[in-house]
């Protein structure tokens, strides 16, 4: 897993706003990094969250960024199954309820999504669209960790391990008291870290 240095150096080499306020805490940075293989159908991205409180505090979870399988080849829209781009998405996020069962952050903000609309396993990321798709961030199995994406995801950002999302669940509420329901979120590449070097 790269260091909290690295990170911030490719974020602030792509341009991307990092939030450094540490007058309240839980002011957080939440960013995804997208594993090279996008084609495997397991929860082998990251999403990292960052905030400053007398120092970088920091927590790592293992999440997907990519739709499943089953909705790489079955999409629910008509255009395609949407992959969220690479970049920041300033104000995505809020807290509220995922498909109207369970506390999530959900989508409030516009998303740029690919769409990828040739029913086969693998992810295309040519055709673009911007909108309200629901490329919200939740969990996946609310019983235990979760070993393929399949059906949890059609281009949300999901937990692997629901007992990590609650945790993360409980920060986001720390951080709505400190700093408002609103939450942008950046998500990188991991070749990106290899540019670094």
């Amino acid at each position: 897993m790269y260091s909290t240095e690295k990170i911030i150096k490719v974020m602030e080499s792509k341009g991307y706003p990092l939030f450094r306020n540490d007058s309240k805490n839980f002011n957080l940075n939440l960013i995804g990094i997208r594993s090279k293989n996008d084609n495997a159908n397991t929860f082998n991205d990251k999403l990292v969250v960052l905030w400053k409180n007398q120092g970088w505090n920091r927590l790592n979870f293992s999440i997907t960024t990519d739709p499943g399988i089953y909705w790489r080849e079955n999409p629910m829209n008509v255009n395609g199954t949407a992959i969220l781009c690479e970049g920041h998405h300033k104000s995505l996020w809020s807290l509220g309820l995922h498909k109207n069962t369970y506390k999530a952050l959900v989508q409030t903000g516009v998303a740029k999504v690919y769409r990828d609309n040739n029913k086969d396993d693998k992810l295309d990321m040519t055709d673009t669209q911007e909108g309200l798709f629901g490329i919200n961030c939740h969990r996946a199995n609310s019983n235990g960790p979760s070993q393929r994406v399949d059906k949890w995801s059609a281009g949300c950002q999901v937990f692997q391990d629901p007992y990590d999302f609650k945790f993360f669940m409980e920060v986001c509420e720390k951080s709505r008291t400190n700093f408002g329901n609103k939450f942008s979120y950046t998500l990188l590449l991991e070749e990106w870290f290899d540019e670094l070097d």
